[in-house]
């Protein structure tokens, strides 16, 4: 028979209270040597929660689901262990998912066969639809973490894409640059992080009267650093000249800034390097590169805080419905989260 909280608790020494305290993390001062207690029985015994019985006796699993794209980038990996960390402070547990491209992208493909074991969802859509609401079961919390603020009626959490690329640009201009790379970039994508991130840099050129040249405008294979490296030794085979290379995020930044070492060029006397998203790698590349910060503990912390604060919304209108009391009405949270420079030895 799998074992029980009561098996845990006379293992441990201690009461079926504690052991549920320590399992659900309801309790935040329970002893350290206590809570190594009843981890050290659990391991022991082999216990495992039993979600399904949980969601039947309170209705709550304790989990979430996330859903983010391509997960072996930095930043999504770094983005999914800040959203792990904080959600751990409300107590809550996460299921990670990774999504495909499409169009429209509902609910429940995001968290595919998991919606039924979730109290709610946090999504970054990858397609260039909006999350499709009506897909989500009634009452399903769900916040999105997005490149740019979307028409549906969700919650949402996103990223000043636009203003982020604005901000290298003018800052690299402010150094003398004048023929800018724009890495990543696709003039034909009016959303998602391309989009906005291209609609930044055209902006800031024609502020400051330079202009656009389409050879530097460099779509790629993928925002790796493989892409960042092969995109510039293109240019450089094609005889492009160019003096600073803003890569549409770190990644493709730091195979940029490799290649122009490679082909005997100095960062940052001949060529600037700027990046996207402040990936931990960043700072220790060789020189150090420039960037921007789109803070992902910010961006985690809204939204889990957005799913604790809606499922105590749930909890209280399931109490007030109970009780007559009910109220209708609904606002949606939506959040921007501001992009700052982080300058370091790859730009002047």
């Amino acid at each position: 028979m799998p074992a029980t909280m009561r098996d845990v608790a006379k293992l441990a020494g201690v009461s079926v209270k504690t052991v549920s305290n320590v399992v659900n993390n309801t309790y935040p001062y329970i002893r350290p040597e206590t809570r190594a207690q009843v981890e050290a029985a659990m391991a022991e015994l082999g216990y495992r929660l039993n979600v399904t019985a949980r969601k039947l006796r309170t209705n709550r699993t304790g989990l979430i689901g996330l859903a983010l794209p391509e997960l072996r980038h930095h930043y999504f990996a770094e983005l999914a262990d800040d959203v792990i960390r904080e959600a751990a402070k409300a107590g809550l547990k996460v299921i990670i998912e990774q999504v495909e491209p499409s169009e429209h992208v509902a609910v429940e493909h995001l968290v595919g066969s998991h919606t039924h074991l979730v109290d709610g969802a946090i999504v970054a859509p990858v397609g260039h639809g909006d999350v499709v609401s009506d897909s989500a079961p009634p009452g399903f919390p769900v916040v999105v973490l997005g490149d740019h603020r979307i028409t549906d009626d969700v919650d949402q959490v996103y990223m000043a894409n636009a203003r982020g690329a604005e901000l290298v640009v003018d800052h690299l201009i402010s150094r003398g640059a004048r023929r800018i790379v724009a890495l990543g970039a696709d003039r034909g994508a009016e959303v998602g992080a391309e989009g906005e991130r291209t609609r930044g840099y055209l902006e800031s050129l024609e502020r400051h009267g330079i202009d656009v040249d389409d050879r530097l405008i460099q779509a790629t294979d993928g925002w790796s650093k493989a892409a960042g490296a092969a995109a510039i030794r293109d240019l450089s085979t094609r005889g492009v000249r160019f003096d600073a290379v803003f890569g549409f995020n770190d990644t493709l930044a730091l195979g940029a800034l490799t290649e122009v070492l490679r082909s005997g060029r100095r960062v940052p006397e001949d060529v600037q390097v700027m990046g996207f998203d402040n990936i931990d790698d960043a700072q220790y590349s060789v020189p150090a590169l420039s960037t921007v910060d789109v803070d992902r503990a910010q961006l985690a912390e809204l939204a889990v805080g957005m799913i604790v604060r809606r499922l105590r919304s749930i909890h209280g209108a399931e109490a007030a419905a109970g009780n007559g009391t009910a109220e209708s009405g609904t606002e949606r949270w939506s959040i921007e989260v501001p992009a700052t420079l982080v300058l370091r030895e790859s730009t002047r």
